[in-house]
């Protein structure tokens, strides 16, 4: 019996850095905060989905560092098993984050350290791992190859797919029929169909340009205007919802990601995955933080039945 959520991505080391506004090139100005924390899209969605409530696998590499014995606390602590390889030649990866302390809008560079080494035998060497689980999940901050072969272990093995085709990084158009959730941000998404999505005209435009290469189904996360959930029979824009002030964006559509794959992978109907997906992100963009700020199954449970009280 499949259960659980395998995911394979990356661990960096976030540095934050708060302020007003980016500095220009060759300017220096005072900051408001400033933080270091766990992140990376993979891992990220990993501590997500399991503090969502569902047994989870993170597939990766770390190197032998501080970092990395970051990285293995953060998932002792959220209940996530890793099958990791720890290298000594290449560093744990880190990012530098700027978030914006007036609306938490933020801008990334991330440099993936030895998770950039996952190739197809890490992959191969974690097959089991992946035909186990209900749901697999993957993304594009490791390499694209070991991504589409991952795709492919699960397909065969009849598991659920979800690919996160982030950063927007090149990648093989058999991707698309790989994937039964297809899930972008609307950035990504646009530089994908080639034009912006301004209406929601234009947002179902680009759902049906999705499914035309092969997905079965396409999410576009649109932050505050909420996610779309496109089918060749069904589309709906399910809202964004949050239960105070956003204080930090960085981090959620890794924390929608990682809650409507556990609520996938607990036999949720799709469109109340998306549902608890929003729950799960927008508890996350209310708190300071990546990995501490994603929320348990009953913190989101109850928020989800508060709104559908409300």
């Amino acid at each position: 019996m499949k259960v659980g959520v395998s995911i394979l991505g990356i661990f960096v080391a976030d540095t934050a850095y708060m302020a007003r506004r980016m500095p220009a090139i060759g300017e220096t100005i005072i900051g408001s905060g400033f933080s270091v924390g766990p992140g990376g899209k993979g891992s990220n969605q990993a501590v997500a989905a399991a503090r969502a409530g569902s047994p989870v696998t993170f597939i990766s590499r770390l190197g032998r560092d501080t970092f990395g014995d970051m990285a293995l606390r953060t998932y002792a602590e959220a209940g996530v098993t890793t099958k990791i390889v720890q290298m000594d030649d290449l560093p744990t990866g880190a990012a530098f984050i700027y978030v914006n302390d007036q609306n938490g809008e933020n801008a990334i560079i991330v440099y993936p350290g030895a998770a950039g080494a996952i190739d197809v035998g890490d992959v191969e060497a974690a097959r089991e791992t992946i035909e186990a689980s209900r749901v697999f999940v993957t993304q594009l901050e490791q390499p694209a190859a070991a991504a589409q072969r991952a795709l492919e272990i699960a397909r065969a093995a009849g598991v659920t797919t979800v690919f996160n085709p982030a950063p927007a990084e090149p990648f093989s158009e058999s991707i698309y029929p790989l994937s039964d959730y297809f899930v972008p941000n609307e950035t990504e998404a646009a530089a994908i169909v080639g034009f912006s999505l301004s209406s929601h005209d234009d947002i179902t435009r680009a759902g049906d340009a999705l499914l035309a290469r092969g997905g079965k189904a396409a999410l576009i996360t649109l932050g505050a205007r909420g996610v779309l959930y496109h089918t060749r029979e069904q589309s709906v824009l399910v809202p964004a919802m949050a239960p105070g002030p956003v204080i930090d964006t960085t981090g959620a559509g890794d924390a929608f990601v990682g809650g409507f794959s556990a609520a996938l992978a607990r036999g949720l109907a799709p469109v109340d995955a998306v549902r608890f997906g929003c729950a799960t992100a927008g508890i996350a963009v209310t708190r300071r933080g990546t990995a501490p700020a994603m929320p348990t199954l009953a913190e989101i449970e109850a928020f989800l039945a508060q709104s559908a009280a409300a």
